[in-house]
């Protein structure tokens, strides 16, 4: 199974342990993470991002200030903007936050249901679901020279004819190497690998 088939996988699980939804933010840096995941009601997302939630969140501050597991109902912070309550009337009523990794790359999940809360058990799965996912998409602490080449001639403006020429390879060469260096980084386009690169400085 290919490392994008198992990611699928255990999103699918972590699906199936949420039956409110979820949102996955993976290794967090400079405020932005390398990928994010979300199933909660679009309707509460819209809600949420027009609000700027995310800055007030006491979900996601209490995912950057530890390591490790909790439900919302136990989570002791200020909440002056009632964003929980606000989530609950969106039918998210219950839920668990995990977090793990160095603060640098820190990756923060938000599983909900509007059931009861979730039970040991399943905090427990829910946690070594996302333990994988973060090890599982790791961002690359280096690129190949020949990867990091192909990036930087089209980051620089080079179409692929140009950039091939330049380098002293063929198109097709240079399409495998920006291909190799866009799985690597997790990028769906070249330019989101070329972004993504500059980011973690490897270009």
């Amino acid at each position: 199974m290919g490392r994008n088939q198992i990611i699928d996988a255990l999103l699918n699980e972590l699906g199936e342990l949420a039956p409110a939804g979820y949102v996955l933010g993976l290794h967090f840096r400079f405020a932005a993470p390398l990928m994010m995941f979300q199933t909660y009601d679009p309707a509460w997302m819209d809600h949420y991002t027009r609000n700027a939630y995310a800055l007030r969140d006491p979900m996601i501050a209490w995912g950057l200030a530890h390591s490790g597991a909790t439900r919302w109902s136990d989570i002791d912070l200020p909440d002056p903007f009632g964003i929980m309550n606000e989530a609950a009337e969106f039918g998210l009523g219950y839920g668990v936050c995990v977090s793990c990794g160095p603060l640098t790359l820190r990756t923060i999940a938000g599983l909900a249901r509007n059931d009861r809360e979730f039970d040991d058990e399943e905090i427990s799965a829910i946690t070594g679901i996302v333990l994988r996912l973060h090890h599982e998409t790791k961002p690359p602490d280096h690129l190949t020279p020949a990867e990091r080449e192909a990036l930087q001639v089209i980051a620089d403006g080079d179409r692929y004819a140009a950039g091939a020429a330049r380098l002293g390879i063929s198109e097709s060469a240079l399409k495998a190497r920006l291909t190799t260096a866009r799985g690597k980084l997790f990028a769906r386009t070249t330019a989101e690998a070329i972004q993504r690169a500059k980011d973690y400085r490897l270009i």
